[in-house]
């Protein structure tokens, strides 16, 4: 590993290391992808890394390329003590709004870790259930917590395959390519074929009569 790598990695888990100076034992990091897209889940993913994990490239999923977060994905997979990810529906996100969809994700994520975290660590949600579990909420946690940004590329990961198989029944609106955020693309193709059964109804009202 480079040295400049190797400093960028100490420097993204120098929180994690003050914790377990303090004691804690087991953390948790919890990210989402998908909260702002007009189409498709919200995926939710949690993941208990080793204290010495150094897996080279990870970082807030929005700074690495999807080809990279890929190879990532399964890195971290292969060195995770625990993981868990959720995967909320459009519906369910119609029904309840994107930011109580989101906070559910985070407590079905808690709830199906096989392995009880003492302290998590999540990117800027407040008031969630964690169990029980103690948790702080990190303003761009992705991008300062090493064990945050493993979540965000789970979660991106999970959420951008998921993308692309709708991409294979509905290719007219260009799924694959714009992972359902409001492109230009994406809200011609609206405009020009309607709505899909995987878009959000609450986030496309403006796009359709």
């Amino acid at each position: 590993m480079k040295e400049k790598e190797e400093e960028r990695l100490i420097n993204l888990k120098q929180m994690e290391k003050e914790l377990y100076q303090k004691g804690f034992q087991t953390i948790a990091g919890i990210d989402e992808a998908g909260r702002g897209p007009l189409a498709g889940p919200v995926v939710v993913a949690g993941v208990i890394m080793p204290k010495d994990s150094m897996i080279e490239g990870v970082n807030d999923s929005k700074k690495v390329s999807e080809k990279k977060r890929e190879k990532l994905y399964d890195l971290i997979l292969e060195e995770a003590i625990s993981y868990s990810v959720a995967v909320i529906g459009q519906d369910y996100i119609d029904d309840i709004n994107i930011l109580n969809a989101t906070k559910q994700g985070v407590s079905t994520v808690v709830e199906e870790l096989d392995v009880r975290p003492d302290l998590i660590l999540v990117d800027a949600l407040t008031h969630i259930d964690t169990k029980g579990i103690p948790y702080d909420s990190i303003i761009k946690g992705d991008a300062k917590c090493y064990c945050i940004a493993a979540a965000s590329i789970l979660a991106k990961v999970t959420r951008d395959r998921i993308m692309r198989q709708w991409d294979e029944i509905y290719p007219q609106y260009g799924f694959a390519k714009h992972k359902g955020y409001g492109t230009a693309a994406h809200i011609a193709a609206i405009k020009e074929y309607g709505l899909c059964p995987i878009h959000r109804r609450s986030f496309t009202k403006n796009f359709v009569s």
